[in-house]
């Protein structure tokens, strides 16, 4: 009789296994994100190409390309999958996040930083580049303002729905303007229409190396933001989770081999090259 006993709860512990196995395949089988890429044979990238040196366009044998540090970062996320091709799907900034979820592309790279209401509905990588934020102004407005109260009156400009509104919304007295193209905010701060540009550090230097004769950032002027929320990431989709976990590695990998600063450096070669 105890032979019996004992082989029942073997059979006991055997199918209680076998129903962890299974739950554990089903958790990882859950989650395709990776394999949908492989199968596809491509990285599709959603982005918004007006924010050098992150990702801007170029003409090249009489053709745009999208270019830039995010551009070979996505090629290195993708190497690290398992495909060749990567391609960028360019849209309004404020649409990244509404069309990722629509899975019109399987990521976000636009130089996007963490925010409370992002996180939400979206998940973030670790952050791949370190940067301030600075007011973009003209030639001759650099010393205009001695500080942060001097700003009271003056109209300035942000991207929409990015980090730089949100520092503009904080400002007291100061009258904000806010549209999807960078581009279009920096003519109008060359053409006298906004005082400034409130602007991610690193874009910010490259206005200023290409047309110094135009633009400076503000002397006396320094917006307190922390690294966790102006350093962009890559964003995806919360349910992928096999993603991130390449995405982070990856970015873990490069930053420890020297990688990323070695990309950022020639993103910001090319964009001088081409006078963006």
């Amino acid at each position: 009789m105890a032979w019996k006993k004992w082989l029942k709860m073997l059979m006991v512990a055997a199918l209680v296994v076998m129903g962890a196995v299974s739950l554990a395949g089903c958790s990882s089988s859950s989650d395709s994100s990776v394999q949908d890429i492989k199968k596809k044979g491509e990285l599709v990238v959603g982005t918004s190409a007006d924010y050098p040196p992150y990702e801007f366009q170029i003409v090249k044998n009489g053709k745009q390309q999208i270019v830039g540090y995010d551009v070979k970062l996505a090629h290195l996320i993708a190497k690290n999958i398992g495909v060749k091709k990567v391609r960028f799907v360019n849209i309004a900034f404020p649409s990244l996040i509404s069309e990722l979820q629509n899975k019109k592309f399987d990521m976000v790279m636009a130089g996007m930083v963490w925010t409370k209401e992002r996180a939400k509905a979206v998940s973030f990588s670790s952050t791949y580049h370190h940067g301030g934020q600075v007011l973009l102004v003209s030639k001759a407005n650099e010393n205009k303002y001695s500080g942060i109260s001097a700003l009271k009156g003056a109209t300035l400009g942000a991207q929409q729905s990015s980090e730089q509104e949100t520092i503009g919304k904080s400002l007291s007295g100061v009258k904000l303007v806010t549209e999807s193209s960078i581009t279009t905010l920096s003519q109008e701060v060359k053409a006298g229409t906004l005082d400034g540009l409130i602007l991610a550090q690193t874009s910010a230097d490259a206005f200023v190396a290409e047309h110094p004769n135009d633009y400076a950032i503000a002397k006396n002027i320094t917006f307190k933001i922390s690294a966790k929320t102006s350093d962009p990431r890559v964003v995806v989709r919360k349910s992928d989770k096999a993603l991130l976990k390449v995405v982070n590695k990856t970015i873990k990998d490069a930053k420890k081999s020297g990688e990323l600063d070695k990309l950022f450096k020639e993103a910001q070669k090319l964009q001088y090259s081409n006078n963006q």
